[in-house]
């Protein structure tokens, strides 16, 4: 991996978090992010490296800079990295975590019930197999 990239940790059963993983590589025409599944053995290794709880945690960490970010950070410096009008989203960094973590848990709360969830983790294509860890 290089500097200027950036791994994105998502639950590799639920079905909101695949769409949001093909979403973004899609997007992301300067190939500044790489994926793993929480579930997989590099999730957890990353998880344990960075201290992150994921019984609290458990739909998408960003690891940038050799921080990691998640919730609404997470998901607010994931769209500052996006082409297009995406890096607009991160203007809303300036509300107080305290706002915007409720809205993001009420999301992450509710995702299985409102788009489902499969019974193993997403196996990339061949052409995307680099982009993942």
């Amino acid at each position: 991996m290089s500097k200027n990239q950036s791994v994105v940790l998502f639950d590799g059963v639920c079905n909101l978090c695949n769409g949001a993983v093909t979403f973004l590589i899609r997007r992301d025409r300067h190939d500044r992010f790489r994926f793993a599944a929480l579930q997989s053995e590099m999730g957890a290794e990353l998880t344990r490296a960075y201290g992150i709880d994921t019984e609290e945690v458990d739909s998408i960490v960003l690891i940038e800079d050799k921080k990691a970010f998640v919730r609404s950070d997470a998901a607010l410096r994931i769209a500052r990295g996006m082409n297009g009008a995406y890096p607009l989203l991160y203007g809303f960094i300036i509300l107080p975590r305290f706002l915007r973590d409720p809205i993001y848990n009420w999301i992450a709360k509710n995702r299985y019930k409102w788009f489902g969830r499969k019974d193993q983790c997403m196996i990339p294509t061949p052409e995307l197999k680099a982009k993942f860890l």
